[in-house]
């Protein structure tokens, strides 16, 4: 069985680090734990840190994460990375494409999704521009999945699912860890 688990950690760390959090670094990975369908985590690399719940259950070439940064807990992001064929020779922002993020049964929320590649990474990354992160991280984590939609002009839509199962903790857990190391490496009060 820890054969089983080191490999997952192998595997889930090699996926989750590329992310383009400061033009394709590689972070290193902390404190994984798995909830459900969803996993969380710290990403560090040198005094920066990063902190992630990620689903990479429904795909085997696409997660879906919340994310967020020491000291800006409070403006967490939403972001789907999906793997390329080949590493990517510049970093850029290829698209804005309308997309419809829906939660079950909730309203659906349209928004623009910015699709971008970082040189060096076999990562394509969706950034989502929602205006109320609060309403649905607290829909993710009482829901069972998230239904995506992006608008590709004259072709068809593409649609993707990503399952919620231990999104919620998976959630909690991240936002606790990023507090957690804001109250710990804040510099003292003067005086």
């Amino acid at each position: 069985m820890n054969f089983l688990k080191t490999s997952t950690f192998a595997v889930t760390a090699m996926l989750l680090v590329t992310a383009p959090l400061s033009l394709a670094a590689t972070f290193n990975v902390e404190t994984v734990a798995t909830h459900g369908h969803w996993q969380s985590m710290a990403l560090t690399l040198g005094e920066e840190r990063h902190f992630r719940a990620v689903e990479t259950h429904s795909y085997s070439d696409a997660t879906l994460s919340i994310n967020a940064t020491q000291g800006v807990c409070d403006l967490p992001w939403l972001e789907m990375r999906v793997t390329l064929a080949q590493q990517q020779g510049e970093s850029r922002a290829v698209n804005l494409a309308p997309t419809r993020l829906r939660i079950g049964d909730n309203p659906i929320v349209d928004t623009m999704a910015e699709f971008i590649t970082e040189r060096g990474d076999d990562g394509f990354y969706a950034h989502f521009y929602l205006s109320d992160m609060e309403t649905l991280i607290a829909e993710m984590q009482s829901g069972e999945q998230l239904f995506l939609g992006f608008d590709q002009g004259e072709q068809e839509p593409w649609y993707m699912t990503f399952s919620l199962e231990g999104a919620g903790d998976a959630i909690q857990r991240m936002q606790s860890l990023c507090s957690g190391a804001s109250i710990t490496e804040a510099p003292a009060p003067p005086g």
